[in-house]
């Protein structure tokens, strides 16, 4: 007993002295995922103090390392004071002290984490304890201080101090952005080098802006496409740099292309709810991309959250009667929400509830908050490895366009994302016949009965491919299913020109995910023209290429527009 109340001690002193730091240097999402580490483990060493025998395996366990690896530095330090002159010995002491400071972190680190798996929580509550300790450890790297990093104190050497001076300029030039710098943002600019693809804006609303994009051959096909793109983040993932851009790609298909950018909301838009989103949003676009074409019909394209406003659209639709989609694209889609991935870690309804009391005081979620959210699945990549180089080696991170569109952030109103969370994430409502309601009508997935491709990616964290795959059981209709290498982002960004990767095609669909990828075959290259061959046998005959809009629906601007442009700092000053 007296050695569980000692544990709790331990951890309610390093919140209270974990949270002094961060009120003056972090962001709230920091201070919630020091707060939830240290919750998870006053939770577990209160469970525990009915039987410490764990917890004091574990400790001696620990200390006989720890004592293991002085002496080991002790005795390496007193063969190299004989072995070497002054100023070699003096470099190889401090090598040692190097090495033993790093090998004593992963002795501590490796005792935590065997400490987390170990420590038999309710499933939900095992996997927050344990990503949380991941984030902890990761946070307190030794490679994260500038005394503790010899890579640090030698480039401070080299440079005479001006790595840290320069270091401590990107700091403060982050802070004022209000994010870590990824990326050389100087190199990039929305319509010079990045969603350069020709077109224009020809509506606007207060959702959205919709861009018609400028043929590029005297014929497109007569049915046109649609891409819903997601409204988190911003849809120029989907129009990068012309070498890497799924839209241009579309064009050159002699698809007739037609795009929504979202706006980036603020606390004026936070009214704005999902059925707006589908109905003002996703149901106006496809009546003016119908209106412009003449067209009956035409063909969807969407990604991740745009593919579930998609789904909600098509049942919509469903019910009213009206099959103006000829047939849908799902990238990287979830429509059942059971299993959502690594994300699950922020989800249930404590963390939600207080998640939404804060969205709810300003409007709208923060885009900086999804940021801090999504970059945490991966620290070590998208956050740590930046504080090194960026903060302590004072260098500049390279130019790359996918994280310059990572750190381009966006809002989500308040009404819109509480509905997606709770409906959703919480309680797997979309995945249930007639479960929620939108715009008046009952929603049941299975009514839609249309040709659907579902493009997954198996590395994909955000969106796990086998939770995807149940989107092809949900919906009716004649569906293909594939799998391509890599993640969420990579994975789809994935240009036939490169020939790069590979991808899964024709498993047996109906009898699950496992059996599917049995059973599919691999080819070589992108999904892009697997999936352009696909479409094509949609797409209707070939025209004449149109003029961008029609007498109703006017040019505004040239593509990209202006709502992609507002950035969140922008807005915040």
């Amino acid at each position: 007993m007296e050695n569980m109340a000692t544990a709790q001690q331990f951890f309610e002193r390093i919140n209270n002295e974990t949270n002094k730091m961060l009120e003056t240097l972090s962001s709230d999402q920091t201070k919630q995922a020091f707060e939830q580490f240290n919750n998870q483990w006053l939770e577990l060493t209160q469970r525990d103090v009915a039987d410490p025998s764990a917890w004091l395996n574990s400790v001696v366990e620990f200390q006989t390392q720890q004592i293991g690896l002085w002496n080991q530095f002790l005795t390496g330090q007193a063969a190299k004071l004989s072995s070497s002159s002054n100023d070699d010995s003096g470099q190889a002491i401090q090598a040692q002290i190097f090495d033993y400071i790093k090998s004593s972190y992963v002795i501590t680190a490796s005792t935590l984490n065997e400490l987390a798996e170990n420590s038999n929580l309710v499933e939900h509550e095992q996997q927050k304890l344990e990503f949380y300790t991941k984030q902890y450890l990761e946070a307190m790297s030794p490679d994260n201080f500038a005394a503790t990093n010899p890579e640090v104190i030698q480039e401070a050497i080299n440079t005479n101090g001006q790595s840290l001076v320069n270091g401590l300029k990107n700091l403060l030039s982050d802070i004022e952005k209000g994010r870590i710098s990824m990326t050389d943002e100087s190199a990039f600019t929305l319509g010079e080098n990045l969603a350069v693809t020709k077109g224009a804006v020809i509506y606007e609303n207060e959702l959205f802006q919709l861009i018609h994009y400028q043929p590029q051959g005297e014929q497109v096909f007569s049915k046109p496409t649609l891409i819903v793109p997601p409204c988190i983040n911003k849809f120029y993932i989907l129009d990068l740099q012309p070498h890497n851009s799924f839209v241009n790609y579309c064009v050159q298909q002699q698809q007739n292309t037609f795009l929504i950018s979202w706006l980036n909301p603020t606390n004026k838009q936070g009214h704005l709810s999902w059925d707006n989103y589908v109905e003002e949003g996703v149901i106006n676009a496809i009546n003016i991309v119908k209106n412009i074409t003449d067209s009956n019909d035409i063909n969807a394209v969407s990604w991740c959250v745009g593919g579930t406003l998609l789904a909600t659209t098509l049942a919509v639709l469903a019910n009213r009667k009206d099959n103006s989609i000829l047939s849908a694209t799902f990238l990287t889609t979830l429509l059942d929400f059971e299993e959502p991935g690594e994300i699950s870690v922020f989800i249930d309804q404590p963390q939600v509830e207080q998640l939404l009391t804060q969205a709810k005081e300003q409007g709208v979620l923060s885009g900086r908050h999804l940021a801090s959210a999504f970059n945490m699945l991966r620290s070590r990549d998208l956050i740590w490895s930046y504080v090194v180089n960026n903060y302590l080696k004072g260098k500049q991170p390279s130019p790359f366009d996918i994280l310059y569109w990572n750190g381009d952030s966006t809002n989500l109103p308040y009404e819109m994302y509480q509905f997606y969370i709770r409906q959703m994430y919480l309680n797997n409502n979309l995945s249930k016949k007639n479960a929620i309601t939108i715009c008046n009508e009952p929603i049941d997935l299975g009514q839609i009965n249309i040709p659907c491709y579902f493009l997954s990616t198996i590395g994909d964290h955000i969106a796990p491919w086998k939770s995807t795959f149940k989107g092809t059981e949900l919906l009716s209709g004649n569906h293909q299913f594939v799998l391509g290498a890599s993640g969420h982002v990579a994975g789809v960004i994935n240009p036939v020109s490169k020939n790069r990767r590979h991808y899964w095609v024709d498993g047996e669909l109906n009898n699950g995910a496992d059996k599917w990828l049995e059973t599919a075959t691999q080819e070589q290259g992108s999904w892009w023209a697997h999936w352009h061959k696909w479409l094509n046998k949609r797409a209707g005959k070939k025209i004449a290429s149109p003029a961008l809009g029609n007498d109703q629906y006017q040019v505004i601007e040239p593509a990209p527009g202006r709502y992609v442009k507002v950035k969140l700092e922008d807005m915040e000053k």
